[in-house]
């Protein structure tokens, strides 16, 4: 098949290294002119340090290629999701598979990224999205991975899970959007604020509180939305919250990191140098709590922190005196 993936940063190399490999005629995009050809010079992307690109990918800064491919996988960061697809839509084949691999939330609608794709399409084609705990690092250099790929279209689900398949790369099926993108947007609020409890040198007990209680959060306010509770404890929810918040690989950990050990969040956000996802989604999360009446503390403290300036121990602090609790609280099942 005939696949072209938009985005040639990190995450977008190593689906298009993962589907070349697969066999699939495939072609990756840079939106910055000039930058494919200092790729194919050097023989690898910056980005993806280390992972050699086969000679059968195709390195692009038109978008012709979209014309005659029978997918398209859109991996740019969420903000340029929207700007990229209305490029995209008039070369797209009728009834095409267009599929999200960013993670995030559009900032000024709240919506999916999924919900942005399906309105520039305008019924032109099927939206779908495929998420899960995958470093580009590791996905690009071959180490097993798995992925879960959701669509209310059950044959574009399928679809992207036959050609993502791999002997490394495992993919699931799952028809609740919903529940699958707001899980890959929350976890990395959450990853945020476990790299400020890190860099605060709070312990690995502090961060595992931290996990389970977001996990409560994230599932709570995609019930209240319409998701599926058992969604976020699978690949896009459970699955992707531990990875982001705990490895070294996690560009979101490393900005919570640097802003635990007392940069600005502006500072912080310079250092790791890339597109640090849980600062947009932390503003989306505080919306879609506001406007559903979900309790969220750990996603708000995230919020007074980024956007509030509050200090890290101020929030730390409010959040181990709140109010007693019961752990599991039946009302929103």
């Amino acid at each position: 098949m005939k696949i072209t993936v938009l985005g040639a940063g990190g995450w977008g190399t190593a689906l298009a290294v993962l589907l070349a490999g697969n066999g699939h005629q495939t072609a990756l995009w840079s939106h910055a002119p000039g930058r494919s050809a200092r790729i194919r010079l050097a023989g690898e992307n910056p980005r993806l340090p280390g992972v050699p690109l086969p000679p059968e990918l195709e390195l692009t800064d038109s978008m012709e290629p979209v014309r005659d491919s029978g997918l398209v996988v859109v991996a740019t960061p969420s903000y340029a999701v929207r700007e990229t697809v209305r490029r995209a839509a008039p070369l797209l084949q009728e009834g095409v598979v267009v599929v999200s691999a960013a993670k995030g939330i559009e900032k000024d609608t709240s919506l999916c990224l999924t919900q942005v794709i399906e309105e520039e399409l305008g019924g032109r084609g099927k939206a779908a999205v495929l998420s899960g705990p995958s470093h580009a690092e590791e996905v690009g250099s071959g180490a097993p991975a798995g992925c879960v790929a959701a669509s209310r279209d059950q044959g574009a689900a399928e679809l992207v899970q036959d050609v993502f398949m791999s002997p490394r790369f495992r993919v699931y099926t799952n028809s609740d959007v919903l529940g699958v993108e707001l899980g890959a947007a929350l976890k990395n609020v959450l990853a945020l604020c476990c790299g400020v409890s890190d860099g605060m040198g709070l312990g690995d007990s502090a961060k595992a509180l931290l996990m389970t209680r977001g996990m409560t959060e994230m599932a709570r306010l995609g019930v209240a939305l319409g998701g599926r509770k058992e969604t976020f404890a699978g690949l896009s929810g459970m699955g992707d919250l531990i990875v982001t918040c705990t490895s070294i690989h996690s560009r979101n950990r490393r900005c919570g990191i640097l802003i635990g050990q007392g940069r600005s969040v502006r500072e912080a956000m310079r250092e790791v140098g890339a597109t640090v996802e849980g600062y947009y989604a932390a503003l989306s999360a505080h919306q879609l709590a506001e406007k559903a009446g979900v309790e969220m503390p750990v996603c708000q403290s995230a919020y007074r922190v980024l956007y509030e300036g509050e200090s890290v121990q101020a929030v730390a602090d409010r959040l181990m005196t709140r109010n007693r609790k019961r752990e599991v609280d039946e009302s929103w099942i």
